[in-house]
């Protein structure tokens, strides 16, 4: 029973994983292929599992997606575009809530059924919406703007919809106003001890959990943080998402957020995955096919009717024909979190299951459609206006950023900010050379952000990690830190991620150099040996040695992978894993006495002959005819044990 449990289970992966690949090439969003499965893996196909069975496990994905969601959730950010986001945010939300409800209403649904689909209609899908505008460059257009400003209200939205789900499942069809306040007061109470908490408890639970410098210990504080809190807020008779997403608002604004959302994404995406799965369950095909014609008009009369509600809105606001028309388009789709919202309206038995299944075929052909209207949104825009596309395209450009990507392009980042780090960045600074830091040291990230330095808390080891901080428009990223299990990491993910920017390396010495520079390393710089250089050129510039001269060498050295400076006389106490200089008399009588060097094994004996001194004076690297004679001292590079084994031969044969 349980191998075919495990089966089945491995089976569902296996068909999410071929339907996410058949609709990205499509073009089409991962949440399609998650519903799919489910459709697939559920009642309507092999009945392997059941919508209750998944219920769960799938609860936990909503809970970390409004963790995420909190994360995101800037009141600075918001502050800023206060006018649109509670003006235009606001009104679309309402106006179209309202409709759906009348409209619902006046077609016999009981008044909760209506808040619930009225609810679900007037959202639209974050997701998809930022994805493809960010895709496009149309973040920062116009149009890109109000997109954004709208979807971050809805977004704050869904917080008191889910205070007001559990409520009409407990108040039947009749919903009390007193029991509406008490449950936004008892909100708002709890909302305030949170903000308390979070405020003096949570900063200094990380900041310990931080310094531990264990990325598990980290990853699960995380997760319990996130899970506890809805834990909390669902003991109190809210939704655990609430809970969920008030601790990821409480850490937005601290300076783990970056690694946070970095630790949180991967449990999320596949939660997140498995939720929209068992949103798939619940569509049963045999109503689908019952009901088609009904679905299709539905889904007609949302797209157009979001697309009116939010034309109307911007026409009224005095924004142009174009900004109106690709805006409303764009927002034109329902959102995931309708799937949340239908969800749960279901398990609280407040949506009878032939309606929740045809309100979910419209968001999922909605956002079928979400790509192409999105992509598409200008140019109809465009058709719709009759102007050519430069008569339309400028009011939809904001003004030029090009100076600051130039900016961008030039960055440098510096992974480690210890002493190294730090003096580089000094120097970038009196340069005015752009530049970002991240690090993994709390307190030294707290004081560098103090002082208004361009510093993050961050594991540099995670790819998402590297692409908040940029990565792909540095042109030189340098790594400062010489643990050499990060460098062995560290270094191919970051030549993956910028293919063209030049890597600087900081190691101890360069006993794996041509490994790091193999590895994706532009160059490696050895701290000891580069020491040795410095101390080098100081000595020959006080004994008159020419200053030009002296770079020279330096250069040879470095372009020659400081071969000069490899093999030393061991000392009393020898690492018998780095190569030596040995000097090796040969009286009279040696078996090597006679011999040309090209007569000799070297090869076998896998030492090298760095010299020859004879009669006081050292010929480097003489020629392979040269004739050994008694009393020449041979000088050998090469591990202890070769040497030792060398000269045994070159003594005695």
């Amino acid at each position: 029973m349980e191998h075919s449990f495990l089966i089945q289970v491995l089976m569902m992966l296996v068909i999410a994983i071929i339907s996410i690949a058949i609709l990205r090439r499509a073009g089409l969003p991962a949440i399609l292929a998650y519903l799919l499965t489910g459709v697939i893996s559920g009642p309507s196909g092999f009945n392997w599992f059941s919508q209750h069975q998944m219920q769960s496990v799938a609860e936990l994905g909503v809970v970390l997606l409004m963790f995420s969601l909190g994360l995101e959730f800037s009141l600075p950010r918001l502050w800023a575009m206060r006018r649109t986001v509670f003006g235009l945010g606001s009104a679309q939300m309402i106006i179209t809530m309202v409709l759906a409800t009348c409209i619902a209403l006046l077609s016999s649904f009981t008044i909760v059924e209506s808040i619930v689909v009225g609810s679900a209609i007037a959202l639209s899908s974050t997701a998809i919406v930022l994805k493809l505008l960010n895709e496009q460059g149309w973040l920062r257009r116009r149009h890109g703007e109000l997109s954004v400003s709208v979807l971050l209200f809805q977004d704050i939205a869904v917080v008191p919809l889910l205070i007001l789900l559990p409520l009409l499942a407990s108040g039947g069809d009749v919903l009390s106003f007193s029991s509406v306040a008490w449950a936004m007061t008892e909100g708002v109470l709890i909302f305030a001890a949170l903000m308390a908490f979070g405020k003096w408890g949570l900063p200094r639970m990380f900041d310990e959990v931080a310094r531990s410098r264990s990325n598990e210990l980290f990853m699960l504080s995380t997760l319990v943080v996130a899970l506890l809190t809805g834990a909390l807020t669902h003991w109190l008779g809210l939704s655990m998402a609430l809970g969920a997403f008030l601790a990821g608002m409480l850490l937005g604004e601290s300076q783990y957020k970056g690694q946070l959302e970095a630790d949180i994404r991967p449990f999320r995406d596949l939660l997140m995955g498995l939720f929209f799965i068992s949103i798939g369950m619940l569509m049963d095909f045999s109503l689908v096919i019952d009901f088609w014609g009904e679905i299709l008009i539905l889904l007609f009369a949302v797209i157009l009717g979001k697309a009116l509600v939010i034309f109307a809105l911007l026409r009224f606001a005095k924004e142009s024909f174009g900004i109106s028309v690709a805006t409303a388009l764009t927002l034109a789709q329902v959102g995931e979190f309708s799937f949340v919202v239908l969800a749960l309206a279901v398990n609280y038995n407040l949506l009878d299951i032939v309606l929740s299944t045809k309100l979910v075929m419209v968001a999922v052909m909605s956002m079928a459609l979400a790509p192409w209207l999105v992509r598409h949104s200008l140019d109809i825009a465009r058709i719709m206006q009759g102007a050519r596309p430069k008569e339309i395209e400028a009011p939809l450009i904001v003004p030029s950023i090009e100076k600051d990507e130039n900016q961008e392009k030039d960055l440098v980042l510096i992974l480690g900010y210890g002493r190294v780090g730090q003096t580089i960045a000094r120097f970038m600074k009196t340069e005015a050379v752009p530049f970002l830091v991240l690090d993994l040291d709390p307190t030294r990230v707290s004081e560098a952000r103090k002082a208004g330095e361009p510093v993050y808390f961050g594991d540099v080891c995670k790819r998402s990690i590297l692409k908040q901080a940029k990565i792909k428009e540095a042109k030189l990223i340098v790594l400062t830190f010489s643990d050499g299990r990060l460098l062995e990491e560290v270094l191919p993910l970051c030549r993956y991620l910028a293919p063209d920017a030049k890597i600087l390396v900081r190691t101890r010495d360069d006993s794996n150099l041509a490994e790091l520079e193999a590895a994706g390393a532009s160059q490696v710089i050895p701290e000891s040996l580069e020491g040795s250089l410095m101390l080098v050129s100081q000595v020959l510039y006080q004994c008159g040695v020419p200053l030009t001269r002296i770079l020279k060498r330096l250069e040879f050295e470095r372009r020659n992978h400081y071969q000069y400076l490899h093999g030393f006389f061991s000392g009393s106490e020898t690492d018998f894993t780095l190569e030596h200089l040995h000097a090796v008399s040969l009286p009279k009588g040696a078996y090597a006495v006679g011999l040309t060097l090209a007569e000799l094994p070297w090869d076998k004996l896998r030492v090298e002959l760095r010299a020859v001194r004879r009669n006081g004076a050292e010929i480097e690297k003489p020629e392979l005819d040269w004739v050994i004679r008694s009393a020449d001292i041979l000088i050998l590079l090469g591990k202890p044990r070769r040497i030792e084994k060398a000269e045994n031969y070159l003594l005695q044969g």
